[in-house]
């Protein structure tokens, strides 16, 4: 088991990669750096590996993909992840492996949304989508993430041998962090320095595409994860709607002791049967989420045990 792990997913970055392992070695000597490349068509890994870094490989595309790979693979008491496009300063790499060893950190948050992102980020949308997946994710359960989408974080053990990769692409970031807080883990956001790209070397992030791919995870999380929240909405979005019907139709048995509109009735009664079974489904899902976190729990005291086990024998 490793004690610091610097974690780089690569995909092309042919241009950058040499000096984020140098860059990850100088702030961290003690740590092993990985590389793993996920079938970059440039001298990637082979730069990588002049550089001094473990280079692995992942074939099956997207970001997730290699997560997936890395944290099944690598054991270590702190992992670091950063992007291999250099657009992270590795200077408060250490900050981040302190949070984690000696102050009970599960995951510490690079923020780069607090220093110098929206002045050296030229893509607008990017900013506009960075800022709607923090507020959404911020409201919709009750957290304070400072940065949701950065590509730079440092995770516990405990973390990352219980996390859950469902995630293919860059959707991963937002994965992550709501694990982190559904699960009432330690989060820590650290503020770091953020510079756009050097020129030449491109993103893959398509803006519109994988916004929306983000977007759906966090309703599809928000319906695992917060399950009663969930289906009450859309149990009082369809008790709405079967009122606002309803009512004319009330108005007219009141006027006239008639129900001329029986077949707008029969769907009212189905809409509002539709609301009462969410209500109920969400009180169902909520008890077995319960009983998840119950199980979670456990699971985290056992890795604790095989932890220390494995780093001291």
């Amino acid at each position: 088991m490793d004690k610091i792990a610097v974690l780089i997913p690569c995909y092309n970055e042919e241009k950058t990669i040499g000096k984020v392992v140098r860059d990850a070695k100088a702030a961290l000597p003690e740590a092993t750096v990985y590389v793993y490349n996920n079938n970059s068509k440039d001298r990637t890994a082979e730069i990588a590996k002049e550089a001094g870094a473990v280079v692995r490989n992942e074939y099956m595309q997207g970001k997730g993909n290699v997560i997936r790979r890395m944290f099944r693979e690598i054991d270590a008491l702190v992992y670091v992840m950063v992007d291999g496009d250099d657009t992270y300063p590795m200077d408060a790499a250490p900050e981040m492996v302190d949070l984690v060893l000696n102050k009970n950190a599960d995951m510490v948050v690079g923020d780069r949304l607090s220093s110098t992102y929206y002045q050296e980020n030229k893509r607008p949308f990017h900013n506009f989508g960075n800022n709607l997946v923090r507020e959404s994710i911020n409201r919709i359960f009750d957290c304070g993430i400072k940065d949701i989408m950065t590509g730079f974080r440092a995770f516990s053990y405990e973390f990352v041998k219980t996390f859950p990769v469902l995630s293919k692409g860059f959707e991963i970031e937002t994965e992550m962090t709501i694990h982190a807080v559904y699960n009432n883990m330690q989060i820590e956001n650290v503020v770091i320095d953020y510079r756009d790209r050097p020129e030449g070397s491109v993103s893959k992030l398509n803006t519109f595409a994988d916004g929306f791919k983000v977007i759906r995870t966090i309703l599809r999380l928000f319906r695992s994860y917060k399950p009663f929240r969930f289906f009450l909405l859309i149990s009082m979005f369809l008790a709405l709607v079967s009122i606002l019907f309803f009512i004319p139709i009330l108005r007219e048995y009141w006027a006239t002791h008639l129900v001329p509109r029986f077949p707008t009735l029969i769907v009212c009664c189905f809409i509002m049967l539709a609301a009462v079974q969410s209500f109920f489904a969400g009180m169902i899902l909520s008890t077995m989420a319960l009983g998840e976190r119950r199980q979670f729990e456990m699971q985290l005291n056992m890795l604790r045990r095989h932890k220390e086990n494995d780093y001291n024998g």
